[in-house]
């Protein structure tokens, strides 16, 4: 059995051009190929940030075998650069014309489509800096949590706003994760104070590598994000960080150390509620 593996997060400025921001997640991922990844995160809104509606009008099957041209474009990058890939967020059509939903995508080196998220938690808030978000005008809430094996890894999906709610990650690891994946496009006025303590604190609590994908930079005339793209492991240190630009992070999960962290603190089997 596998006792590691190599995962990279990808740290992006998505904006209104779908075709270019997909050349720059196909440079980025074959760059964190080059570097050993076999497990590569993209954020959240990789191909689109804009507005809902627009996505609305992008929103895909979720088909890998009859794929749209978002999903069919990764898929064939998947296959190319020999990674598991996962599309941290991106469009999927309902049988509500007038609503979609987000989705994380977990494919497969082959272009298999191994899992697939749809977000839970929606985001509804107005940001002191002007930027307001009304997630739940044309998205559609998921219903069910998602885990899968890979490399040897139980991974656990979630996206973004997700982030906030503990309870969603400790279910993941009562199924199982050992590695959960946070692919998001976190606002500069909150990422500042609450990205990375979410993150440690989600890593420490359930034992788990925390893998998180984010968007960076300026989008928008009104909508900006953090980045600090990060890979965290189960004590809570962040062994992998971006640099404020776009760019990845790499680091080795070694699944030995994340063993060890739980025996020697089991706290997980201490649980009482």
């Amino acid at each position: 059995m596998r006792r590691s593996l190599t995962a990279a997060v990808v740290q992006l400025c998505s904006r209104q051009e779908v075709t270019e921001n997909l050349r720059r997640c196909e440079a980025l991922v074959a760059q964190a190929a080059a570097r050993g990844a076999e497990l590569v995160v993209l954020p959240e809104n990789f191909a689109y940030i804009g507005q809902l509606s627009t996505k609305l009008k992008l929103a895909e099957p979720l088909d890998a075998e009859r794929p749209g041209p978002i999903l069919g474009a990764m898929r064939a990058l998947a296959q190319r650069e020999k990674v598991h890939l996962l599309l941290g967020g991106t469009p999927t059509s309902t049988d509500d014309p007038a609503r979609f939903r987000n989705t994380a995508i977990l494919l497969s080196p082959e272009g298999k489509l191994l899992a697939a998220y749809h977000k839970l938690h929606l985001f509804d808030v107005n940001i002191p800096d002007g930027a307001v978000f009304r997630e739940s005008e044309h998205v559609a809430p998921g219903e069910e949590l998602a885990t899968t094996e890979v490399l040897g890894a139980t991974l656990g999906l979630s996206i973004c706003y997700d982030l906030r709610f503990p309870e969603l990650y400790r279910e993941l690891v009562r199924r199982g994760a050992t590695v959960v994946c946070v692919p998001a496009a976190f606002t500069l006025h909150t990422g500042k104070d609450h990205w990375l303590p979410l993150l440690r604190a989600r890593a420490i609590e359930n034992q788990v590598y925390v893998l998180a994908a984010g968007q960076y930079g300026r989008h928008t005339e009104s909508r900006a994000s953090y980045g600090k793209s990060c890979i965290i492991d189960p004590w809570g240190a962040v062994v992998a960080q971006a640099s404020d630009a776009e760019g990845i992070a790499v680091a080795e999960l070694d699944l030995d150390y994340l063993a060890k962290v739980r025996r020697e603190l089991p706290c997980l089997g201490h649980r009482r509620l």
